[in-house]
């Protein structure tokens, strides 16, 4: 895959900031929604479960996650992710670039800890749960309260609590090798970003199915339950989310009217974007920019 449009393809927001590359987030969300749309970042990230259930697709693998549990995707997967069951799900992601683990000279931890989790050689296993994983789950448990709290000095811990992550999963024979070296990317996921790519440059005009059937190529019913399986959503449906979430970062910018804010993005019709707004945000354009306000 060339540059360009692997570039296309990477999520744009910052995650802490250079001095302290970590950041957390929590989110709640209804029974059924979409949660995380199909994207990739640098970073690598420890989604834990507060409430609900969550299934996760990372590039073809299919991983269900549970309350009281923690997924862990290595920087550079492409990810998606669905509420499931009928009570929605809540969540904190925390996400940090491995590079600020990196010692200021090589040295055997730089060299037998560091660098393989950077290369994904030697990396944590992908789901963490209580009863395989007891230490594991107390340091992602501890992060999320460092998080909330941020005591004095919290940075140190949670960097603290990442290191002894490493060094307990190799103690215990937990590390993963997901290295990319050996086994590269399928086509599946190479086609998946290849479309994704092109619906984030074009999401603002109309796009017709034979446009994305045609980059893989596929006839246009190959292509929709091709997608689907590979992102749990029909094409149409993850072209209006890519576009509502545009929406709703725009909605934060009080001098654009509503009405131009659906152009923007590709909505032709200012109520077929109202009624895909409120089904996906649970909220109207107008009330969500009153909850911002």
């Amino acid at each position: 895959m060339d540059q360009t449009l692997r570039q296309s393809l990477k999520e744009s927001q910052v995650h802490g900031n250079a001095r302290f590359p970590f950041a957390s987030y929590r989110f709640h969300f209804a029974p059924g929604a979409h949660v995380v749309d199909s994207h990739w970042h640098k970073e690598a990230e420890i989604f834990y479960v507060l409430q609900g259930e969550v299934l996760f697709q990372i590039d073809t693998e299919y991983v269900p996650v549970k309350a009281g549990e923690a997924l862990f995707i290595d920087g550079g997967d492409i990810h998606t992710g669905h509420a499931r069951g009928d009570q929605g799900c809540s969540f904190c992601a925390m996400v940090f670039d491995p590079a600020m683990l990196a010692s200021s000279q090589y040295d055997v931890v730089q060299e037998q800890i560091i660098l393989p989790f950077q290369e994904r050689k030697a990396t944590l296993p992908r789901l963490i749960r209580p009863e395989t994983d007891a230490s594991l789950m107390a340091h992602i448990t501890e992060m999320v309260h460092l998080t909330a709290a941020k005591p004095a000095g919290y940075e140190a811990a949670l960097k603290g609590h990442i290191y002894l992550m490493l060094y307990e999963a190799k103690a215990a024979g937990r590390m993963a090798n997901r290295s990319r070296s050996g086994a590269g990317d399928t086509t599946q996921t190479e086609r998946l970003k290849k479309v994704i790519a092109y619906i984030q440059g074009n999401y603002h005009r109309p796009i017709r199915l034979s446009e994305l059937a045609g980059l893989i190529p596929m006839s246009e019913g190959q292509f929709c339950r091709f997608f689907k399986s590979m992102t749990g959503q029909t094409p149409i449906d993850y072209i209006n989310s890519y576009r509502v979430r545009q929406a709703a970062e725009l909605l934060r910018q009080p001098e654009h009217k509503i009405s131009d804010i659906a152009l923007d993005v590709g909505f032709g019709h200012i109520s077929y974007f109202v009624r895909v707004f409120r089904k996906i945000m649970l909220c109207t354009p107008s009330e969500y920019r009153k909850q911002l306000i």
